[in-house]
C-alpha cells in the first residue's frame, strides 16, 4: 500500500456506503429499468422483490455486508435517502454483532428481546 492509499481504498468493504454508491448500485437497467439516472434522494423509490434481492446480493459482494431486512424495514425503503440510511446503519452495526449477543432483527435494534413498548 502506498502512502496515499488508505485501507478503505484497498478494501471496498471498508468504504462507507453513500447515496452516490447506492445510486450506482441501482443503475443496472436490466434489474432496475424504470429508475432515472438522476434519481433524487427523496424521490419515491419502489423496488420489486427481484430488484431488492439483487441489490442486497451486490451489497454483500461489494461490501461484505449481509443484510436481511424485516418486512417493516422493506416497507420503509421508499427513497434513495432512506435506502442509503438503512444500508449505512447496517454497515455501522453488522448483524454478526447482534447475533453474538444473542439478539437478532428488531430485538437487536430496540435493545432487548422483550415487547416493543411503542
Amino acid at each position: 500500500m502506498s502512502a496515499n492509499t488508505t485501507a478503505s481504498d484497498a478494501d471496498p468493504a471498508l468504504r462507507p456506503i453513500t447515496t452516490d454508491t447506492v445510486r450506482e448500485l441501482l443503475s443496472d437497467r436490466k434489474i432496475f429499468p424504470g429508475l432515472p439516472d438522476d434519481l433524487g434522494e427523496d424521490a419515491e423509490l419502489v423496488l420489486d422483490s427481484l430488484g431488492l434481492v439483487w441489490l442486497l446480493h451486490v451489497v454483500e459482494e461489494r461490501y461484505g455486508l449481509l443484510v436481511e431486512p424485516t418486512d417493516e424495514d422493506i416497507a420503509g425503503l421508499t427513497s434513495l435517502r432512506r435506502l442509503t440510511r438503512y444500508l449505512r446503519a447496517a454497515q455501522a452495526d453488522p448483524p454478526d454483532r447482534a447475533q453474538r449477543s444473542g439478539q437478532t432483527g428488531r430485538a437487536a435494534e430496540t435493545g432487548g428481546g422483550g415487547r416493543d413498548e411503542r
